[in-house]
């Protein structure tokens, strides 16, 4: 069930100023980068992109919800990292994403790390948001 503008908690403001090939930046000035094509694409790759910026925003609130899930299952996730692959490509709407998931879970055996990002997957705000909508595979 989404949340109500009452249950809010935090907003986060960025502006972009010429799309893919120009600038964004928050409101409170703590990220202003510039963004350009990858060179994949045609671009100089001289800055990110927003799909960067989409898997360090995916990996990190994935990582939060593995914490999450961990301190209710009990399960030791310390030294633990979450890495987000993000790819984009021609579908036919014209382009579409896909994320690829991967965690190292030093502290666990691999049955409960598939089983916690499982879990994660389900709590994570980034997950639920794209649920049906792109391919998230988990590794």
């Amino acid at each position: 069930m989404p949340i109500q503008p009452a249950d809010v908690l935090y907003t986060a403001v960025a502006t972009a100023e010429n799309g893919r090939d120009g600038r964004v930046a928050t409101d409170d000035g703590t990220l202003d980068v510039v963004v350009n094509p990858p060179k994949e694409m045609g671009g100089s790759g001289t800055g990110t992109n927003p799909e960067q910026l989409f898997a360090a925003g995916y990996s990190a609130c994935f990582q939060g919800a593995l914490a999450v899930v961990a301190r209710r299952e009990k399960a030791d996730v310390t030294g633990s990292t979450v890495t987000a692959k993000v790819g984009i490509g021609k579908n036919d709407d014209g382009f579409g994403l896909i994320v690829e998931i991967s965690a190292n879970i030093p502290n666990v055996d691999g049955e409960t790390a598939r089983a916690l990002l499982k879990k994660a997957h389900e709590v994570c705000p980034y997950s639920r948001a794209t649920r049906g909508n792109i391919t998230v595979t988990l590794v």
